[in-house]
């Protein structure tokens, strides 16, 4: 799943001010690209996938425990219907109901990721915290183009106020620069460095661009001169998706009696495809059988 052909991406956990702010930024180039080979998408719907897995990458490793992720979801009014991506520390995938959707470059001449997602709908953040705990939180879609969707969601849902940049740069197939940018104040954090932060928001706005020119750490020097930043700590960030046989039968078993004895009448087997690799999995009619069973010993307990 992995592409070895390019530098591997990460992010950097930045601290500014002694503790006046944070920054996550990272570079998703070669996870983009997965993303993008791995679904076969259009241009545009690469753009978003790449968006949105940035986003929710940055999200993932705000998680601390080992067995926790966090998953993002887009359910807007746009052609590539329901857009979803997971996260656990820097490990992260996604996936849309139509990743092949094309449209015209808007009149700026950059791709129309908003017009692909929909400018309505509504954006659903899981946190997964592990032992059965979620912490579920939402907002409206504003814009459609993603950044601004995140930010609005920290805003509104989670009484954060951040600044958010993402940012995927595609030609002829492919992925030349993709990354993102978080910025957050943190308790007591003074006006002044708002007003900082703020005044050199222009400069990373056009985060994928400014890639092609420096690394994350010259980007960290230029940008954040004179607020004393600090790199805390350096995570890889990959496309990886963790669908297993044993999950595919746990998700047969969920599925009930009465389906799963369908399946069986049918006497065909069944093939599972999962969403975010399309690596198949197929059960035969014995096999749904053995799992008709756990499912009733499940049942009775």
């Amino acid at each position: 799943m992995e592409n070895f052909g390019q530098a591997a991406d990460q992010l950097l956990q930045i601290d500014l001010g002694n503790g006046q702010a944070r920054v996550l930024l990272c570079s998703t180039t070669q996870t983009a690209q997965t993303c993008m080979d791995t679904h076969g998408a259009s241009p545009v719907c690469a753009a978003a996938l790449g968006r949105l897995l940035t986003g929710t990458a940055m999200m993932g490793i705000m998680m601390k425990g080992e067995e926790e992720s966090v998953t993002v979801t887009l359910k807007g009014d746009g052609p590539m219907g329901t857009l979803m991506a997971i996260a656990d520390h820097g490990d992260v995938r996604a996936c849309a109901d139509d990743p092949t959707v094309r449209l015209p470059l808007r009149a700026d001449g950059k791709l129309d990721v908003g017009g692909a997602v929909g400018h309505t709908g509504r954006m659903t953040v899981i946190r997964d915290l592990g032992a059965g705990k979620q912490y579920v939180g939402q907002s409206e879609i504003v814009s459609g183009e993603i950044a601004m969707d995140f930010a609005n969601y920290f805003t509104v849902s989670e009484q954060q106020p951040s600044l958010v940049a993402l940012g995927v740069r595609v030609h002829d197939g492919t992925v030349l620069q993709a990354g993102g940018i978080l910025i957050q104040p943190l308790p007591g954090c003074p006006e002044e460095m708002i007003d900082q932060l703020e005044l050199r928001s222009p400069m990373f706005a056009d985060i994928s661009r400014e890639l092609a020119f420096g690394t994350l750490e010259q980007l960290t020097e230029d940008w954040f001169r004179g607020l004393e930043p600090r790199i805390l700590e350096r995570t890889p960030i990959r496309y990886r998706c963790t669908c297993s046989r044993e999950r595919m039968e746990k998700a047969l078993v969920s599925l009930g009696r009465s389906d799963l004895q369908s399946l069986i009448d049918e006497d065909e087997g069944a093939e599972l495809s999962c969403h975010f690799c399309h690596r198949k999995h197929f059960f035969t009619t014995a096999q749904l059988k053995q799992l008709l069973e756990r499912a009733e010993k499940k049942d009775h307990e």
